[in-house]
C-alpha cells in the first residue's frame, strides 16, 4: 500500500480520499477547511497541518482543487518543494489545458513523474468511489497512476501525453451541457405538445433521439432513473461547474480556433441561468429557464 498526500477534500476530494483510506493507503489529507478535515479524519484519513506536511514523504500526491490558479499555487509553492525525489504527482482538478501542460512540464524539470486526471461521474460516484478518471501524461506515468486511480473509479483511460486528460475532460463537458440542453427543450416542447412525458421518454430512450442526458440524468421530475431532477434539482452536478467547464472548452477552442456553435450557445444560456441566481442547482434544473419557470 502507498502513502499518497491528498490536497483538496470538497464535495469530490472528500469522497475520493476516503475511498483511498478504504483500500488500505495511508492517506495524509489537507484542505483549508477544518470541517473538511475532520471529515477526512472520521473516513480513515490522517489530517495534514498543511500542503506541505501532507506531502513530505508521500509515495503520490493526490490535488483536487477549484481551477487552475489553484493548481499552478499550490504546486509552485508547496508541493514542488516538499515532494520526495521521484514522487509521482496525480491532479484530478479540471483546469485548463495549458496549465495542466505548464504544471506537468515543471514537475518532469524536477525529477517528479505527473498526470493530469480529471474525473466524470460526480459527488455520488465519487463518494461510490465509480468515477471514470481521462489521465495525460508519459505511458510510464500512467501505469504508475492506474492503480491508485482504480482505487477511486471504475474506469482509468489514458488519453495521451501532459494536458490530453484536460482537453478530454473539457470536450466531453461542453458535449454533455449542450445534449443536456437538447434533452431539456425537447422534454419542453413535448409537454406543449400534449404529449405525456413518461410516454415520449418509453419511445425516445429506444428510438434515435436516446441519450444518456435523458436516459441516466432525466431532467423530469418522476421519469426515468432517480436523478436531481426527483430531489427538486439538489445534489449532483452543479451548473455554476457545469458552466465552468464550458467556459474553459470555449477558451480552448478559441486558443486552436474550433468552431464549436453547440457549445457557445450552451454556455450562454448556462451562463444566464447561473446570472438568474441558480448556480447551485443541479444543471439539469436548466429545463426551468427552458420552459420559463
Amino acid at each position: 500500500m502507498a502513502r499518497i498526500a491528498f490536497i483538496g477534500l470538497g464535495n469530490m476530494g472528500g469522497g475520493m480520499a476516503a475511498n483511498l483510506a478504504k483500500k488500505g493507503h495511508e492517506v495524509r489529507a489537507f484542505d483549508l477547511a477544518e470541517a473538511a478535515l475532520a471529515r477526512a479524519a472520521e473516513a480513515g484519513c490522517l489530517p495534514a497541518a498543511s500542503a506541505t506536511d501532507a506531502v513530505d514523504g508521500a509515495d503520490c500526491v493526490v490535488t483536487m482543487l477549484p481551477a487552475g490558479k489553484h493548481v499552478r499555487a499550490v504546486y509552485e509553492g508547496e508541493i514542488f518543494g516538499a515532494a520526495a525525489p521521484g514522487a509521482l504527482l496525480l491532479d484530478c482538478s479540471t483546469i485548463d489545458v495549458d496549465t495542466a501542460r505548464a504544471v506537468g512540464a515543471a514537475a518532469s524539470e524536477r525529477g517528479l513523474g505527473m498526470v493530469d486526471a480529471p474525473v466524470s461521474g460526480g459527488i455520488a460516484a465519487a463518494n461510490a468511489g465509480t468515477l471514470t478518471f481521462m489521465v495525460g501524461g508519459s505511458a510510464a506515468d500512467f501505469a504508475r497512476a492506474e492503480p491508485v486511480l482504480a482505487a477511486m473509479g471504475k474506469a482509468v483511460i489514458h488519453a495521451g501525453p501532459s494536458g490530453s486528460g484536460q482537453a478530454a475532460k473539457i470536450c466531453n463537458n461542453m458535449l454533455l451541457g449542450a445534449s443536456m440542453i437538447a434533452t431539456c427543450e425537447t422534454f419542453v416542447l413535448a409537454r406543449k405538445l400534449g404529449l405525456d412525458l413518461q410516454t415520449f421518454y418509453d419511445i425516445s430512450s429506444k428510438a434515435s433521439g436516446q441519450n444518456w442526458s435523458m436516459t441516466s440524468y432525466c431532467p423530469v421530475p418522476g421519469v426515468g432513473p432517480e436523478s436531481p431532477a426527483d430531489r427538486d434539482y439538489q445534489g449532483g452536478f452543479a451548473a455554476a461547474l457545469q458552466l465552468k467547464d464550458l467556459k474553459l472548452a470555449m477558451a480552448a477552442a478559441q486558443s486552436v480556433d474550433a468552431s464549436v456553435p453547440m457549445g457557445a450557445t450552451a454556455e450562454a444560456l448556462y451562463q444566464a441561468f447561473a446570472n438568474a441566481g441558480h448556480g447551485g442547482l443541479d444543471f439539469s434544473a436548466i429545463i426551468r429557464l427552458l420552459d420559463g419557470r
